[in-house]
């Protein structure tokens, strides 16, 4: 019985790992276009890609590249021989800042000790116009001096809902009506029924008021004398403390602040101290009235 011939398998060559991703596999093999490689060779064969071929091509290319090359090297040593020149302008800067500083502090200085003197000056002059009793009486009364005594402590404050937004600060809140906030015309009104209710001296927020004092608004702050203050307003009257407590409350200026209150929420609260010191006022222009010279015709002939 004829044998059969072994059947003889072929062997099965292994798969590649990257078979699944015969996408990048044909990017990766084939970075460059087809189109962009058959262009390539083209212009090869025509001898018009890579190197120029002309003498004066290449003349043209090595001026080209000198030029360039010259360009950079001469920005280069400009920015090296420009730097040390601005740091000198700059530090001279700094230091002309410095020196304009210093005599600016220094003027300052002086303008604070001329005013200090003119003051002591002024509060001299105002013990020599009289003697006694009545020297002492106009330098009170001018606010040319620091008095102590007996008499009120008034304090104002904004609303409570005024200084609930702005961190605290009445003057960064925005959503809340003005009729909360202390204005000038308040502060004005208080100051005026303190005066008529008795008060020798007045002041505010440690400012010392006087026959000249002015009371505005700048936008939303109180200006006292140009000077700005921030609330709570402290107000010092020295007096015949509980008389001039019971008077200003039954004043027509005490019935105004109490219907702030009542109405708008703004805060006070008064009371009768047993020693107030209130100092200086920082600065008091003298003035002296003089009799009149010229005689009038009227009524006579």
């Amino acid at each position: 019985m004829p044998q059969q011939p072994p059947v003889r398998s072929t062997p099965t060559r292994p798969s590649r790992p990257d078979a699944s991703m015969s996408l990048l596999t044909n990017v990766m093999d084939h970075s460059l276009d087809d189109g962009y490689a058959e262009a390539a060779a083209r212009k090869k064969a025509e001898g018009a890609g890579g190197m120029p071929n002309t003498l004066r091509a290449k003349l043209g290319l090595a001026a080209g590249l000198v030029l360039a090359a010259l360009v950079v090297t001469v920005g280069a040593a400009q920015a090296r021989v420009a730097a040390p020149v601005v740091a000198k302008e700059r530090q001279e800067l700094i230091d002309r800042i410095d020196r304009e500083t210093a005599a600016a502090d220094k003027l300052e200085g002086s303008v604070d000790k001329l005013r200090d003197d003119v003051s002591a000056s002024q509060r001299e002059a105002l013990k020599k116009s009289g003697s006694g009793d009545q020297s002492e009486l106009v330098g009170v009364l001018s606010g040319a001096v620091e008095v102590h005594g007996p008499g009120v402590k008034l304090v104002v404050n904004d609303a409570k809902e005024a200084t609930s937004g702005g961190n605290g600060n009445p003057r960064e809140t925005s959503d809340f009506s003005d009729t909360g906030r202390v204005r000038d015309r308040d502060m004005q009104r208080v100051v005026n029924g303190l005066w008529e209710s008795g008060a020798e001296a007045i002041s505010i927020n440690g400012q010392r008021l006087t026959a000249l004092s002015a009371i505005r608004a700048a936008g939303d702050a109180i200006l006292v004398d140009n000077k700005p203050l921030v609330p709570p307003y402290t107000v010092l009257a020295v007096g015949n403390g509980k008389q001039l407590s019971t008077r200003f409350q039954d004043s027509a200026d005490g019935l105004y602040l109490h219907a702030l209150q009542e109405n708008y929420g703004i805060r006070t609260g008064i009371s009768v101290e047993d020693d107030l010191r209130l100092p200086a006022a920082p600065s008091v222009i003298v003035r002296t009235a003089q009799p009149s010279t010229e005689k009038t015709e009227k009524g006579t002939s």
